[in-house]
């Protein structure tokens, strides 16, 4: 599976109308730690099975970085039922991201 871009216009229906979790990474183009978890997040979508993976980019997307107070990116956050339930603020490794995920 792919990483969804993810923009307001499709937030509701890509990630809180989801029914399986999905692990959102807010991040921008002039991120140096950004550049090194995208690859990461990447991988990790190919490989999900049980959870979707989608990208913000928050300079272009800046009221959804404001809605779930993202003030340091990148930023993961797994939704599950709608509602943010955790966070990863920095880089991480791939195992850290899907242990993220699992809960």
């Amino acid at each position: 599976m792919s990483v969804t871009v993810i923009t307001k216009e499709n937030f509701q229906s890509e990630v809180l109308d989801s029914k399986e979790p999905v692990l959102v990474d807010f991040w921008a183009t002039w991120c140096g730690p950004c550049k090194m978890l995208t690859p990461l997040v990447h991988q990790v979508a190919d490989e999900a099975q049980g959870f979707k993976v989608g990208s913000i980019d928050v300079d272009e997307q800046p009221e959804l970085a404001e809605q779930f107070g993202v003030m340091s990116i990148p930023t993961l956050i797994v939704f599950e039922n709608g509602k943010a339930v955790r966070q990863s603020i920095g880089f991480i490794p791939k195992d850290r991201i899907l242990a993220l995920v699992k809960g």
